[in-house]
């Protein structure tokens, strides 16, 4: 379960998602879920499948699977 202060005030989240094979995925991912209130930056990588999230805040994991889902990918857990 990885969350870590990257700076004061911010939380750094990674999580796997089924899926992802090409640039395109990492870019739907990485779209939705920068949708997501205090969010501040997020790094999809297909290769490993994780997306990595730095938020103000630590997320609503239902609210970070919602996204996942609507870019049409599985939230498998965070990493």
């Amino acid at each position: 379960m990885s969350a870590q202060t990257e700076t004061p005030g911010s939380v750094t989240t990674v999580y796997k998602v089924s899926g992802m094979s090409c640039g395109h995925c990492e870019g739907a991912i990485s779209s939705e879920v920068s949708e997501i209130a205090g969010v501040t930056s997020v790094t999809a990588v297909a290769s490993t499948g994780e997306v990595t999230v730095v938020s103000a805040a630590p997320l609503d994991d239902e609210a970070v699977r919602a996204a996942v889902d609507e870019a049409g990918y599985e939230l498998v857990g965070k990493a």
